[in-house]
C-alpha cells in the first residue's frame, strides 16, 4: 500500500492571528478557522482536556496546506533552546517556491520575518534562504533562476 497524498503540515504557534497574517502575506489562502475541543482530538494528540483553535491555509491552485494550531489547554511548550539552530533533531521547516525572493522577504519582514542566514545562490538554478516567522517557524524560500 502506498501513501495517497500529503494532506498538510501542522505547526503549533503562539499567536494565531499573527501566523495567519504572515502566511496570507506569503500568498496562502485561509481555508477556515475553528475551535477544536472534542475528546477525539485529545485522544489523537495524546493530550488530556485539550482545547485548541486551528486555521487551515492552502497554496492557491495547489495541493499544499498548512494547519496552524494554537493550544489553549494544555498550553504550548517552548523548546529549549527557544530558538533552536537549523540542525536540531526533529526541527522542521516548510519550503515555498516564490517568484521573487527579495520582494517576498520585504513583504514578510513587517510580519516579523528574520533571515536565519543569508540569501544564497545555488549554481545558476536557485536563490535560497531560510527565515524565521511567527513562533520561530522556519520557512524556506526558493526562487528558480532563468
Amino acid at each position: 500500500m502506498a501513501v495517497q497524498r500529503m494532506d498538510n503540515v501542522g505547526i503549533v504557534i503562539e499567536d494565531l492571528d499573527a501566523a495567519i497574517a504572515f502566511f496570507t502575506e506569503l500568498g496562502m489562502e485561509l481555508e477556515g478557522r475553528m475551535p477544536i475541543e472534542e475528546r477525539w482530538a485529545g485522544t489523537v494528540a495524546g493530550l488530556d482536556d485539550m482545547r485548541s483553535e486551528i486555521a487551515m491555509l492552502r497554496v492557491p491552485e495547489g495541493p499544499g496546506r498548512i494547519e496552524l494550531a494554537k493550544y489553549h489547554a494544555p498550553r504550548a511548550v517552548t523548546p529549549e533552546p527557544a530558538v533552536a539552530p537549523a540542525n536540531t533533531l526533529g526541527l522542521h521547516r516548510v519550503m515555498f517556491a516564490v517568484d521573487d525572493i527579495e520582494d517576498t522577504l520585504a513583504r514578510l519582514r513587517p510580519h516579523g520575518a528574520e533571515l536565519v542566514g543569508e540569501v544564497a545562490r545555488y549554481e545558476d538554478s536557485y536563490l535560497l534562504c531560510y527565515l524565521r516567522g511567527p513562533s520561530g517557524i522556519i520557512v524556506g524560500l526558493a526562487e528558480q533562476l532563468g
